[in-house]
């Protein structure tokens, strides 16, 4: 069952990856200052879920194992 859970954090960090890739990508598109200030806040908040899903993977993981 675990499996499966940890099937779907992985992709869930997969998305936030690329998010932060599309985000990456925005900023050397020249925006404006507004565009830059939501990108910037994107950016926090998506590496915050981020960090969550990849401890929760963490600790799915270390729970498996033991």
């Amino acid at each position: 069952m675990s499996d499966i859970i940890i099937e779907k954090l992985l992709e869930q960090r997969d998305f936030y990856l690329n998010t932060l890739k599309q985000l990456e990508f925005q900023l050397v598109m020249d925006p404006t200052e507004n565009e830059l200030k939501e990108i910037e806040k994107l950016q926090t908040t998506t590496v915050e879920q981020l960090k969550k899903v990849e401890q929760e993977i963490a600790y799915l993981n270390s729970k498996e194992s033991s």
